[in-house]
């Protein structure tokens, strides 16, 4: 069952496709949601996309100087005055009790974890794991954590650490069953071959297999990762929707820009 919302969800929207020869009109249409339901392999999922130019990623724990933010609720009641809107915000990579990052970690462009390498129990230790990261504005990846540490030379603005892999380059998890029949409530992060990355989370209990298969075959994503299970969840504003359930770690938001833009930040220098 899925965990109880603390706002209302908002009636659901019907969308009619507008006939108008004007370019002026087209330019002026709004985009459509960034968060929409979707259905695969018999399986009920949220599918949110963020796309390059249009939404800006950032990682957050916290408010500055403060502890960190151990539910959307807090995450949405605390965001600066003044902040750019947010179009839907999502749980990130492995944590620790205190809602600490315990694999890699960046956020504005400062490390905060280093890559975790280590072995040990539990789903962020099924290896290979993985990074997503990027620059705010796009060039957003997905990539094993091996693959990240040899080939990766700078630092990115962003960058959360989970685990474990659900596609390499085209391929399931090696130790994924595709169709696998142990069934929680899961979510993860792919990027498609356009550079968008989508952000799935289940609306009933579904396998490792079921959400690998839906990044692969529906969504096109060569590479995808885990970040969560019992405790995924997802803000959505424009759905009226902010989950509630087990204590979170870091964030991932996705910000609306104000204007489209092709801007990309230059890569920094640092070591990652």
């Amino acid at each position: 069952m899925r965990r109880a919302r603390l706002f209302p969800a908002a009636a659901p929207l019907l969308f009619l496709a507008a006939c108008s020869s004007s370019p002026e009109a087209e330019a002026d249409a709004p985009p459509p949601p960034a968060c929409e339901t979707a259905r695969f392999d018999s399986a009920s999922f949220t599918h949110c996309l963020a796309v390059p130019g249009r939404h800006a990623i950032h990682l957050v724990i916290g408010p500055k100087g403060g502890k960190p933010y151990r539910t959307m609720s807090e995450l949405a009641v605390g965001r600066a005055a003044g902040s750019a809107p947010v179009a839907f915000a999502m749980n990130a990579g492995m944590f620790d009790q205190a809602g600490y990052p315990i694999g890699y970690y960046v956020s504005e462009g400062v490390r905060r974890h280093p890559l975790n390498t280590n072995t040990g129990p539990g789903n962020f230790h099924l290896l290979p794991n993985g990074v997503f990261f990027g620059s705010t504005d796009g060039h957003w990846r997905v990539m094993t954590s091996e693959q990240f540490a040899a080939g990766v030379s700078h630092r990115p603005d962003f960058g959360t650490q989970s685990g474990p892999m659900l596609v390499i380059d085209g391929q399931l998890h090696p130790d994924i069953d595709p169709r696998g029949t142990s069934k929680k409530m899961r979510n993860g992060v792919g990027v498609d071959r356009a550079g968008q990355a989508h952000f799935v989370i289940s609306e009933e209990p579904v396998s490792f297999g079921t959400l690998a298969r839906y990044f692969r075959d529906a969504l096109h994503c060569p590479n995808a990762l885990y970040l969560d299970g019992s405790v995924s969840s997802l803000w959505d504003p424009e759905h009226g929707r902010v989950d509630g359930g087990p204590e979170l770690g870091p964030l991932i938001v996705v910000e609306k820009r104000a204007k489209a833009t092709t801007r990309v930040a230059a890569p920094r220098k640092e070591v990652p």
